[in-house]
């Protein structure tokens, strides 16, 4: 592996949130690790996205925090202190460039230490969802890369393919053997914010039209008390479908089942880059988003998602905004049988 052309040794990589912004740092970090093995690495997250950093390089070290233990600029001064003294931090490439990324950042300054802070191109943005005439926003893996680059950090375009790549597939005790003829389709239906949500009703038909053909088995992905309710109704209702929201699991879990399915189905969410992380193709339903604000999966083609087009989308970056009309039209134009032909199609091409 080639030797670092900088002088940094240990390099603090902060991005705390959101679990999919997070899942999307380790297609680039990952390369940069092993593009430089003289330089130590020392990711720092939120406790519970820490534990999506698997098979990850000999020289990356992950910290999952409690925010909540560092509030406020005092709380971030503590942290540099800490930070600094535990790892004798030289360098901060900051992938978040939020309020409190800058003031860890700026007490990391203070001591002479240089800051990198992702772009957020917030010009942009702000011309894509008024469409004006502009340029789509740059994917963020390409805005991650180049905060190493202004660190003097070589960060490969082409140097992640999938975890565990050329290893044995984890094993999970929650996933069965897969059958051969068989097709499994993993189904995320859910995210933070409504304009990205298919409406459950209308997933629920795609689930029934799927659960009814031959080999085919469907596995519900969520996580909260509501989406476990919800999926565990439509689980029992249809058979060959299994809701995993009902089933105790972490990330090694979803590893071990996602890299034995055929297709991801989801939302503009951080399923979809868990899904890019086992090299799984995903079929991306876009509503209030687009591919054009950045964030679609490593390795994924925008190409053959579904997606209207209408005059007022995307009229957000992450989804939170009201619809305008009130009614998502942009997402329940979509109709089940749409998305069902769109299914099949992908997973038998294979």
């Amino acid at each position: 592996m080639a030797r670092s052309d900088a002088s940094h040794r240990n390099v603090l990589v902060v991005r705390l949130s959101a679990l999919g912004d997070v899942a999307m740092t380790i297609p680039v970090l990952y390369p940069v690790c092993r593009a430089h093995p003289d330089t130590r690495f020392v990711m720092l997250t939120r406790a519970w996205p820490a534990s999506m950093f698997h098979d990850r390089p000999d020289n990356l070290k992950v910290v999952g925090i409690d925010t909540k233990d560092y509030k406020g600029f005092l709380g971030m001064m503590r942290l540099a202190r800490e930070l600094r003294q535990q790892y004798d931090i030289d360098a901060v490439a900051d992938l978040h460039s939020v309020l409190r990324t800058w003031m860890l950042g700026t007490c990391m300054r203070w001591h002479g230490i240089p800051v990198a802070r992702l772009d957020k191109q917030r010009d942009r943005r702000k011309a894509l969802i008024q469409h004006k005439a502009g340029e789509p926003i740059t994917p963020t893996h390409e805005r991650y890369r180049e905060v190493f680059r202004q660190l003097g950090l070589d960060a490969p375009v082409h140097g992640f393919s999938r975890l565990f790549d050329g290893k044995p597939i984890p094993t999970s005790l929650m996933v069965l053997d897969k059958q051969p003829g068989q097709h499994w389709v993993a189904i995320s239906p859910f995210s933070a914010h409504r304009g990205k949500v298919y409406p459950l009703p209308l997933m629920e038909q795609v689930v029934a039209q799927l659960s009814g053909r031959e080999n085919y088995q469907i596995f519900l992905m969520g996580g909260g008390k509501d989406e476990k309710t919800a999926l565990g109704k439509i689980a029992r209702q249809y058979p060959h479908v299994l809701s995993l929201a009902e089933v105790k699991h972490g990330f090694l879990d979803e590893y071990a089942l996602l890299s034995q399915c055929d297709l991801m189905v989801t939302m503009d969410s951080a399923n979809m880059h868990l899904a890019s992380l086992v090299g799984l193709e995903a079929l991306t339903i876009w509503g209030a988003t687009a591919p054009a604000c950045g964030f679609l999966g490593y390795g994924q083609d925008a190409s053959t998602d579904l997606q209207l087009d209408m005059e007022c989308r995307p009229c957000s970056i992450y989804g939170e905004r009201d619809c305008r009309y009130g009614d998502y039209r942009c997402l329940s134009g979509i109709s089940p049988e749409r998305v069902v032909e769109r299914i099949v199609s992908r997973v038998e091409k294979k």
